[in-house]
């Protein structure tokens, strides 16, 4: 999923009460049970890092790196024209054709997730809103996600979702410059192959990530649209590699304008004054398309 591409902040309209609404979801509620491979961990290494290192039993599996586990699994009939899941499962049934990865908060507990354990996934849809903004009648979707092991609670996690009509052509939302003096910059590649490499990881169908003809002649986008996902673990693992003693704690992000392959990238860092760090991708124009907070565990917490 792309991050969404529309300012300003939309107004609220009034929730529909009709059960057909897409606020009847709320509360719906998915679960899943998964065991921690070594084998998508690898390859997600290959993907996205320069180095792979074989993961023994017990090491601990990397923070965001949960998103490769516990994955629904859409047989091909119930595929939608986009690659994704259809919707009025899981997910409210929305008329809106464009869905978009908006953003997500995640708070790591003292509970390790470990190559070799079995993790448990409860999903609950905590909210709906329909609301009309710039981009025409929008539907935002807030899921939480618990990640559990068998010690308890690991990984709480609210997900932002956005749904709006297809725009006849592509619009990019207001450029905001990134700022100067990055504590740190590092280069992002977002070539297509990389891009195939991470919905084939994360079992995303959505074909803006990897079919060109769909994306640029259905979606209207000047090229393959960058993972939301993969931008933010891009970030995670670049603030590890400034802090290889740190344990993120919290790790909250946001889509601020849509990333193509098309475009040269780059993860920049910031020092935070509370001990923290700013994180964001930067297109080669210099305009910001993700940002991320992260903090980390204090030194005297439990593991």
């Amino acid at each position: 999923m792309e991050p969404p591409s529309m300012e300003p902040t939309p107004t609220p309209t009034p929730p529909s009460p009709d059960a057909a609404s897409p606020r009847a979801a709320i509360g719906r509620t998915d679960c899943a049970t998964d065991t921690i491979t070594p084998g998508p961990v690898i390859r997600m290494q290959a993907t996205i890092n320069d180095a792979v290192e074989d993961p023994a039993p017990g090491d601990p599996l990397p923070p965001l790196w949960h998103w490769l586990y516990t994955l629904p699994a859409a047989t091909m009939t119930d595929v939608g024209p986009d690659g994704h899941a259809r919707l009025g499962g899981f997910l409210p049934a929305v008329p809106q054709e464009r869905r978009m990865w908006a953003g997500g908060r995640l708070t790591f507990h003292d509970v390790p997730l470990g190559i070799g354990g079995t993790i448990t996934r409860e999903s609950e849809i905590l909210d709906v809103q329909e609301k009309t903004g710039a981009a025409g009648a929008m539907v935002f979707v807030t899921v939480r996600h618990a990640i559990s092991t068998a010690r308890g609670l690991a990984v709480e996690e609210d997900h932002d979702i956005v749904y709006v009509a297809r725009p006849p052509a592509f619009v990019p939302p207001k450029p905001r410059a990134a700022p100067p003096d990055p504590l740190w910059r590092e280069p992002l590649p977002v070539d297509p192959v990389r891009l195939f490499r991470f919905s084939a990881l994360t079992f995303n169908g959505h074909r803006i990530h990897y079919d060109r003809t769909y994306a640029t002649e259905v979606e209207g986008f000047p090229g393959l649209v960058v993972h939301g996902p993969l931008q933010a673990m891009a970030m995670m693992e670049s603030a590890r590699r400034q802090v290889p003693s740190g344990r993120p704690h919290t790790f909250a992000y946001r889509g601020v304008r849509p990333l193509f392959d098309t475009e040269t990238a780059a993860v920049q860092g910031y020092a935070r004054a509370d001990g923290g760090l700013d994180l964001m991708t930067v297109n080669g124009d210099g305009f910001v398309c993700m940002t991320a907070t992260v903090h980390w565990h204090s030194a005297d917490d439990s593991r």
